[in-house]
């Protein structure tokens, strides 16, 4: 899983205080990546034991991880290379429902495009 970065940092003395910000501020590049083929996973607020732990999203996004690495990892990745993977843009993670006393539910976007073509074509297609 080879890859370059290529970055260019401005520090700004005071820059902190000046623009009133407490954690670092970027910002993007002037193109816009468009994707079109991905592969979503999805994570209830149910913990491995099933207890039920209603609105929870952190555990929600948690199983969501968790199911992207499993599933990645049935098709020759192993544990380490498939979480840098989810660490690895374009990657999208969603808060995709909270509902009422229900599960919250939120989702992880891989895109099969760049990175993940073997995945893509060993996927199940469904209409």
């Amino acid at each position: 899983m080879a890859g370059w970065l290529d970055c260019k940092v401005f520090v700004i003395k005071d820059g902190m205080a000046k623009y009133k910000v407490v954690n670092p501020l970027f910002e993007t590049g002037p193109l816009e990546p468009r994707f079109s083929n991905y592969l979503v996973f999805e994570g209830i607020s149910v913990d491995a034991a099933d207890k039920q732990y209603y609105l929870d999203a952190t555990l929600a996004y948690r199983n969501a991880c968790i199911n992207a690495i499993n599933y990645l990892k049935e098709y020759g990745y192993t544990g380490e290379q498939a979480y840098m993977a989810l660490r690895t843009p374009p990657i999208e993670g969603r808060i995709s429902g909270i509902v009422d006393i229900s599960n919250a539910i939120c989702t992880v976007t891989l895109n099969t495009i760049p990175r993940l073509l073997q995945i893509q074509q060993k996927t199940p297609v469904f209409y």
